[in-house]
């Protein structure tokens, strides 16, 4: 039997099949462009539809499939008729439009309070309970409209079976589902002006709902829970990291932390019915790749650029760099903050530079190891940044723990067409499917002290990323 998953990011999708024996057998990706002004961020709903059937079409062709399963963000809000039809494009998740409404439900709930029911440790403009009190407050034609609320994976699934379902993970984020009891949150609701009618029924994760064109379709989970299954995150001890354009730590946990005021680590409903932490930066491989785009256009690929960076020693003789260049999240939230290199001397080359950011990078990731506090037994490497193996040994050395890559980097999609054959019967469980994940090489840590390298990174750090 063959399984399809599909990943739908922020701006492309990816979809791949997998044989039950976990072999990727075809991948496709179809790339699009949001529409952005300022704080707004729009899609055209149809058109994430119409993407999806190119996917599938270009992923499945001469295959035999036998279920599918979607993963998608969380936050990107569709709202249509009672048909099904939509009322106006897709607010992504990236959009900020909301700041006033999430003060609102700031001050009438707190934070602690919305924490101890949601998980989520802040309220922002993002989250699909601020997007809605938007709507509601600015567009009213567009809400007498509507009657019916979406999040993207939901408006696939109900595209594919008629079906107008969901799934606990992807609704972590939008601040009225409970995810202690895996209900709506009815009093964030009354708050916002939503009748629990208007939104589709709760599911878990691996759930067969129906069929699209001859396959079962499956229910999924949001992006990072889906990534963190088919990279085998799914049991305690184990995390991930994934080093792509920003930095995400997934931590599976069995409860809820306690509330604190000075922590912003979100806590989210996992597909086994407990928890994980989700730490994410605002940038990671971004300041590499901004680094090459601008001042080291004569290099062919990131490949030549780690090269070079191979033969400067440790430290970059003194050269030290922080990577905020959108703000900082984490362990720090500073959307004030700013990049630096600070350091620089006649001697530094194009190399030391190099070497100072994947040595940034690496800092970051154990000021938010240390943030967490967790026990690792051992740390998956996801992303683009898990390709260098140089960068994986700095991060080794930087933390003192074992990293280990991943044979198949689609772990999105792999993560999906695992949750779709349980969902068909093929798995007797996502646990024992993730038993046929295969790792690849593994990173301990060396003989290099970098103990000097991150403290002069901290000190750094906490001299300019100070809110003014």
């Amino acid at each position: 039997m063959n399984f399809l998953g599909i990943d739908i990011g922020t701006t492309s999708l990816k979809a791949a099949v997998f044989s039950d024996k976990l072999e990727q057998l075809s991948q496709a990706t179809v790339d699009y462009t949001l529409e952005t002004s300022g704080v707004y961020a729009e899609f055209s709903t149809e058109k994430y539809w119409d993407i999806t059937k190119e996917g599938i079409k270009k992923a499945t062709e001469g295959l035999e499939i036998e279920a599918l399963s979607i993963d998608t963000q969380c936050e990107t809000l569709i709202l249509t008729d009672e048909n099904g039809i939509p009322v106006r494009k897709a607010i992504v998740w990236v959009d900020n439009r909301a700041d006033e409404e999430a003060k609102m439900i700031e001050a009438h709930f707190g934070r602690k309070k919305v924490y101890e029911v949601t998980g989520q440790p802040e309220i922002t403009a993002t989250w699909p309970a601020s997007k809605l009190l938007w709507v509601k407050r600015n567009e009213p034609e567009i809400w007498k409209k509507t009657k019916k609320i979406f999040l993207l994976e939901d408006y696939i699934l109900y595209k594919m079976t008629g079906k107008f379902v969901t799934e606990k993970t992807l609704q972590s984020s939008t601040i009225y589902f409970d995810i202690k009891k895996g209900t709506w949150w009815e009093e964030m609701l009354e708050f916002i002006g939503v009748d629990s009618a208007m939104l589709p029924k709760l599911y878990d994760s691996g759930v067969e709902i129906g069929e699209y064109e001859g396959m079962k379709v499956v229910t999924g989970a949001m992006d990072q829970v889906a990534g963190s299954i088919g990279a085998g995150i799914v049991r305690k001890g184990i995390i991930s990291e994934m080093t792509g354009t920003t930095m995400v730590l997934f931590v599976p946990t069995d409860t809820i932390p306690e509330f604190s005021e000075n922590c912003i680590i979100p806590c989210h409903y996992n597909f086994d019915g407990k928890y994980a932490l989700v730490l994410w930066t605002s940038v990671a491989g971004m300041a590499f790749k901004w680094f090459k785009n601008n001042f080291c256009e004569n290099y062919e690929d990131f490949n030549a650029l780690t090269a070079i960076a191979e033969k400067i020693e440790p430290g970059a003789n003194g050269l030290t760099m922080l990577p905020h260049l959108c703000g900082s999240t984490m362990p720090k939230y500073n959307p004030e903050a700013r990049g630096a290199f600070y350091g620089i001397t006649l001697e530094h080359t194009r190399a030391h530079f190099v070497r100072a950011i994947l040595e940034a990078i690496s800092c970051m990731l154990k000021a938010n190891l240390d943030y967490i506090n967790v026990e690792a037994e051992e740390i998956r490497l996801m992303g683009g940044g898990a390709k260098s193996e140089l960068w994986n040994q700095i991060k080794s050395d930087m933390t003192g723990k074992t990293l280990t890559t991943l044979k198949n980097k689609e772990t999105a999609c792999l993560g999906s067409a695992i949750l779709a054959g349980v969902g068909c019967g093929a798995f007797s469980s996502v646990e024992n499917a993730c038993a046929m994940i295969e790792t690849d090489k593994v990173f301990t840590p060396g003989n290099v002290d970098y103990s000097k390298v991150y403290e002069n990174y901290t000190r750094l750090d906490d001299l300019l990323n100070r809110r003014i």
